[in-house]
């Protein structure tokens, strides 16, 4: 549906170039290792696994960088160290993924190495430079794709959503006015799931029991589309109760919110500053 939106937009400008980008900088820069995306992102974060790796593999290879990895593999003491190689051989002889990841397990456990040994030793480990951005993993949830109240993707600029702290009538109201399989003209006309963006929202909030009630109901026209409904409308209700709950503390005292805030601002700045200080580093443009 993104495609045929947008047939008709101009796409020659900088903007569907640049944009890309910059969400991806907004990953990379704070060494983000899995980001909780939705289906229809997941191609976004491959793009930025991509630049990462790309990145990598023209800055990684630092003057020396085989010595370095041989001096901070050395600190981890004979024992790991001799497991460590033997892993790394594995894999690159063999392709084994699970020595690969063992290996990075042992490293995540060394207490004793500082970032840039580690990061040089994860590249060292796949045959490769020093990893100083970290290539990002898609997060999904049991629903990595959440419906809207017409059939699309739920999105603002469709204005299909439920809002989490939306109050229950809205919420009820919206759902009851839902549109329904175009079939079901009548109490009696049996109708097609599928064909029901209700459907959608049963497949994410109702188990299988009730999925099987929808069905034989909606088939049969043994339920109407407002007993169909219901169920949808409670197990959400159920969802942003205590979400509504825990919110409510902040709506009394915005301050909290406010230091959240600022704290949360001064841990991105610090780990900003350490990636664009590697950054520059890495390409010879750390001129202060």
């Amino acid at each position: 549906d993104q495609i045929e939106k947008l047939a008709e937009r101009d796409l020659a400008t900088y903007g569907f170039l640049g944009y890309p980008l910059l969400q991806s900088a907004d990953i990379l820069i704070y060494r983000a290792k899995y980001v909780p995306v939705g289906e229809d992102q997941v191609p976004h974060v491959e793009f930025t696994r991509e630049l990462a790796r790309r990145f990598n593999h023209l800055y990684g290879r630092e003057p020396g960088y085989e010595d370095k990895a041989k001096a901070a593999v050395r600190k981890m003491g004979t024992k790991k160290a001799r497991l460590l190689n033997e892993l790394r051989t594995k894999f690159l002889e063999q392709g084994d993924a699970e020595s690969l990841a063992r290996a990075q397990a042992l490293l995540d456990e060394q207490q004793n190495l500082s970032r840039g040994d580690r990061e040089r030793l994860y590249g060292w480990l796949e045959g490769g430079g020093k990893k100083i951005l970290v290539e990002p993993e898609a997060l999904l949830t049991e629903a990595p794709r959440m419906p809207g109240l017409d059939g699309q993707k739920m999105s603002k600029s469709y204005g299909n959503t439920i809002a989490l702290r939306e109050d229950p009538e809205s919420v009820a109201k919206k759902i009851r006015t839902m549109p329904t399989d175009p079939a079901r003209v009548k109490r009696s006309d049996p109708g097609t799931p599928e064909k029901c963006p209700v459907w959608a929202l049963h497949l994410v909030y109702s188990d299988a029991e009730r999925k099987q009630w929808v069905q034989k109901g909606c088939t049969t026209a043994g339920i109407g589309c407002l007993e169909c409904k219901q169920p949808v409308i409670e197990a959400i209700q159920a969802e942003l109760a205590p979400i509504r709950e825990r919110a409510q503390a902040y709506l009394d005292d915005p301050t909290l919110v406010k230091n959240i805030i600022a704290d949360g601002c001064e841990k991105a700045r610090r780990l900003a500053g350490e990636t664009m200080r590697e950054v520059r580093e890495a390409m010879g443009i750390a001129y202060a």
